[in-house]
């Protein structure tokens, strides 16, 4: 009965933590990385500084499947409560005190970290690499699985020297530690969710290309694929500087790295500054017209602003990472293909959309379980449309008004349309109810655009 009663205590306690998480403000994290590649393991340790802003009686972490040897609170050490899944600290934490949490740890992830090559005998084929999509980054540092606390992480990782390592932010020191190993030291200058934070680590070569506005793009390689360089990241810096310009709101990252990976779960990740891709798409200039990286190139380098400068409140709003991501990958590709392909394009979509419409089985976009087609294909679709209704002129508008007001913080759609009807003049009632809340795809609306 004991246990009883302090298991629905200690479910009652973290369920009031998630709760009251907005009662502290978790500004910024140093963490610090190594590995045991072959038990698949990482040695851990971050440091949080944090404000509160109420009077709160406890913080926690989300951390899946971690051991803990020592927390921390302003230099001082403190009782925890772990779980299989979180690292809860109970204390008297009083509006406007300033604190430092210390957390040292070992992780054994189950997933988002993945050790590839480790296990064989084929040199230099090692890779570790992580994938956060979504909530994910909890199952490797003690972090937050929601996406509305965003946090400034520096990133320390410690690696054999062999390797190059690549992670958010600019590089700012890589020391030799001894022997073996050296140390990397990346630096953020603005805040981001938890999700987006990543690292790789691997045998790589880079490229480095500057954008017009002088941001530096690393594009990494592996050393035996110098000759697929060009064809794989090929208009890279044309992608780069068309949407700064077509955007009109300037990258928001210190730089921009492309990294590609083996195994890779999905065509890409846009971490913060640093786009995880499958090496599939490393490709020689035969293969450029049969599968070519530009989409990808474009789609995640779209997400930078559209995801991970202002990020959703929640997968109701999903619309405004993928849709945007599309839809600004199709304007790209126009710019480099011509109309002719753009156009092509939206119609190849509406076809299957609409298809799927008459079916019964169209989809809202603002259905948090709509399926990828839904947010990528119909989401590109319904800013075309909008992009007509208003004019392009508001609509360029409306998007720089939208990224400025709400940078580093999480939107919902209602906060997207507001900023369009308020710089258009226009009430954008009738366009939420057919292309946003709508099941159906109208292939009438569609027809009249193209």
């Amino acid at each position: 009965m004991k246990k009883l009663i302090f298991t629905l205590f200690l479910f009652l306690s973290l369920y009031a933590f998630g709760q009251h998480q907005d009662k502290v403000d978790f500004i910024k994290a140093k963490v610090y990385l190594g590995f045991l590649p072959k038990e698949k393991k990482i040695k851990g340790g971050v440091i949080y500084r944090f404000h509160v802003l109420q009077n709160v009686d406890s913080v926690f972490f989300d951390a899946k499947n971690m051991d803990f040897s020592k927390v921390e609170l302003d230099g001082e050490k403190i009782d925890f409560t772990a779980t299989e899944k979180t690292i809860s600290i109970t204390q008297k934490f009083k509006a406007g005190e300033s604190h430092k949490l210390m957390i040292q740890y070992i992780a054994k992830p189950k997933q988002t970290v993945y050790f590839i090559g480790w296990d064989d005998e084929l040199e230099g084929n090692e890779q570790i690499w992580t994938q956060g999509q979504g909530k994910y980054t909890s199952h490797w540092l003690p972090s937050f699985d929601d996406m509305e606390e965003k946090v400034e992480f520096d990133l320390t990782i410690e690696a054999d020297k062999k390797y190059q390592v690549i992670a958010n932010g600019k590089l700012l020191l890589k020391t030799d530690n001894d022997e073996e190993d050296a140390i990397w030291l990346f630096d953020m200058k603005k805040p981001m969710s938890s999700y987006l934070l990543a690292f790789a680590i691997g045998i790589y070569q880079k490229q480095i290309l500057t954008s017009e506005s002088g941001i530096t793009i690393e594009n990494y390689y592996y050393p035996n694929d110098s000759l697929k360089v060009e064809p794989t990241y090929r208009n890279t810096k044309e992608i780069f500087d068309f949407l700064e310009n077509e955007i009109g709101v300037p990258y928001p990252w210190q730089d921009y790295k492309q990294v590609p990976v083996h195994d890779f779960l999905y065509a890409g990740m846009e971490n913060t500054s640093a786009t995880f891709f499958s090496d599939a798409y490393v490709i020689d200039s035969t293969s450029f017209i049969d599968r070519n990286y530009v989409n990808i190139n474009a789609h995640e380098l779209a997400h930078q602003w559209f995801g991970n400068l202002v990020t959703e409140k929640n997968s109701e709003h999903h619309w405004l990472h993928e849709g945007f991501a599309t839809y600004y990958a199709y304007l790209a590709e126009k710019e480099i293909f011509g109309d002719d392909y753009f156009y092509w394009k939206l119609f190849d979509t509406a076809k299957t959309l609409s298809d799927i419409s008459e079916k019964g089985e169209g989809q809202s976009l603002l259905n948090p379980k709509a399926s990828s087609l839904t947010f990528y294909e119909k989401g590109a679709w319904a800013l075309a449309i909008l992009r007509e209704e208003i004019g392009d002129s508001a609509f360029k508008t409306g998007i720089k008004a939208y990224l400025d007001k709400y940078q580093f913080k999480n939107v919902t759609v209602t906060d997207f349309i507001n900023e369009m009807e308020e710089v258009s003049n226009q009430d954008l009632d009738i366009f939420r109810r057919n292309w946003l809340e709508g099941d159906l795809f109208l292939m009438e609306d569609v027809k009249e655009y193209l």
